[in-house]
């Protein structure tokens, strides 16, 4: 008996025992659990306090249930707060500064010499310039920007126009380069510029910006490097091949730094990443940059037909400067819809200009004609049989002022009266194509017209009625100006394929 009762209370014992966990196995509470108030099951012993209290380590641990002595904690007790807010990027809303969105755009690598801050102190010494490369650009540089996103290339590529031209479509060089992107005649029909006697793409904002990206693109590809693909833009891409085969001849390394190149090749990228620079923290330099709106400036219209260029400018309740800066492209006062079918206008000035279109008569339209020159012709006799003067008669046909020669095409007022009228253009800043004429004939065969004649040979229906007024008759010589080819010395050359306004070495 007395052992079954032994027993029995050796079993409680045992079992109590098992309830309360050792010391060393009790875990901290956490801040949180800490602060509460304990539950009303809970024993006062095990009550955390209200605030926690930082106790001495004890000399000796109570030993564990596997008979090991964990480490002393000797470290301070403190609470965990909640972590502060981080600052995200919003990028599902879009500037309402392009200046900023071409920041965020920012790609390529920096370049950082004493070249480059020369060239930051020299812009920063002249804000008057500044200011008038930033107004300029203003009209082209969403555009720009636009375009660069869509392809996925660095938008401090839009600042290339302030180094090639200072954003001054017009600009024309010793080289015969023109434009904002200033291609050489031979790269810009190399990217499908058209250039003619009425056109010429190189100017025109749209096209010579998708031929430069075009090109900058492909020599990115080519290296896979932009500076390299930039000083090929300025130098010439055959002449920055042999200067990097060149190195690697020598041992020496292929990159920008260390290439052997022309002077202006040396400062054309310091001076691009010092615009850069400038753009993306321009305080410092006491340079002060007006925010530019992050939408479109202007927008093409397509549904032309012939037009004086002063009429046209009119139309769009617009002066006719700031027409032709944004349709640099026209090289006479007279637009032929046939050679150049599209217009760009301010975005909100489409609609007005395509109402007062409609309205227009369009016998009305048209101010100027072709004129072929004659056998004993001269500029005053021409001028003067027009109402012009021979100075406004050179001009509007890119003349050279000192030149005494006449084109085999003119154009003239098509009345005496208007010509009193008309303005001076703010055309041909720069000077056009060079191009002569000759006169072929055809032979009409049946079921051709002069329209049909006319697509044949590439001229225009309005030149070949001129010269033919009797029509297409069969049997009968039909007469026609061609373009004429030039005349090549020795062995043809391939068109350069370098930088538009450079040799290519």
């Amino acid at each position: 008996m007395r052992l079954r009762v032994l027993i029995a209370g050796i079993s409680v014992a045992l079992i109590q025992g098992c309830a309360t966990p050792p010391a060393a196995e009790q875990q901290p509470e956490t801040a949180t659990t800490a602060a509460a108030s304990p539950a009303p099951s809970e024993s006062p012993a095990r009550a955390a306090p209200a605030k926690p209290v930082a106790q001495p380590a004890p000399a000796t641990p109570p030993a564990t249930a596997q008979g090991t002595q964990p480490p002393p904690f000797d470290a301070e007790r403190s609470s965990v707060g909640p972590r502060p807010p981080v600052a995200l990027i919003d990028r599902t809303t879009p500037p309402q500064d392009l200046w900023q969105r071409m920041r965020q755009g920012f790609a390529m690598q920096d370049l950082d010499n004493a070249l480059v801050r020369e060239k930051m102190a020299y812009y920063a010494a002249r804000p008057e310039y500044l200011q008038r490369m930033f107004d300029r650009s203003r009209m082209y540089l969403y555009h720009i920007v636009e375009e660069l996103e869509k392809r996925g290339m660095p938008t401090e590529l839009a600042l290339l126009p302030m180094v090639e031209s200072a954003f001054n479509p017009m600009a024309y060089s010793r080289a015969h380069a023109s434009g904002l992107w200033q291609f050489i005649p031979g790269t810009g029909k190399r990217f499908e510029l058209k250039q003619n006697w009425w056109y010429d793409g190189r100017r025109d904002i749209v096209d010579s910006t998708n031929a430069a990206l075009d090109y900058l693109q492909y020599l990115y590809e080519m290296h896979g490097d932009w500076q390299l693909a930039l000083a090929s833009y300025n130098w010439g891409e055959n002449a920055v091949a042999r200067a990097i085969a060149k190195n690697k001849s020598a041992g020496k390394p292929g990159d920008y730094a260390h290439l052997t190149m022309p002077l202006e090749t040396r400062h054309y990228i310091p001076k691009l990443q010092a615009l850069k620079n400038i753009i993306n923290n321009p305080e410092p330099l006491g340079i002060v940059l007006d925010p530019i709106p992050n939408q479109p400036y202007f927008a093409t219209y397509t549904k032309l037909r012939d037009i004086d260029v002063q009429l046209a400018a009119k139309l769009a309740d617009m002066s006719v400067d700031q027409f032709m800066a944004l349709n640099p492209g026209f090289s006479r006062p007279l637009i032929r819809a046939s050679v150049t079918p599209r217009i760009v206008l301010p975005a909100d000035k489409v609609d007005t200009f395509h109402e007062n279109l409609q309205k227009l008569d369009e016998k009305s339209a048209v101010s100027w004609t072709t004129y072929a020159p004659k056998r004993g012709d001269t500029l005053e006799s021409i001028a003067k049989k027009h109402g012009m003067t021979v100075s406004h008669l050179k001009e509007v046909n890119g003349i050279p002022p000192r030149s005494r020669s006449l084109p085999s095409l003119m154009v003239v007022p098509a009345n005496r009266h208007t010509a009193v009228a008309m303005t001076r253009l703010p055309i041909m800043y720069a000077p056009p194509i060079p191009i002569t004429y000759r006169r072929i004939y055809h032979t009409v065969k049946p079921g051709e017209t002069l329209a049909s004649i006319a697509r044949r040979y590439g001229v225009q229906l309005d030149d070949i009625k001129r010269l033919n007024p009797k029509g297409a008759v069969v049997g009968q010589h039909v007469t026609m100006e061609v373009r004429a080819k030039s005349k090549a010395k020795g062995k043809p050359k391939t068109a350069p394929k370098g930088k538009p306004k450079k040799n290519v070495g």
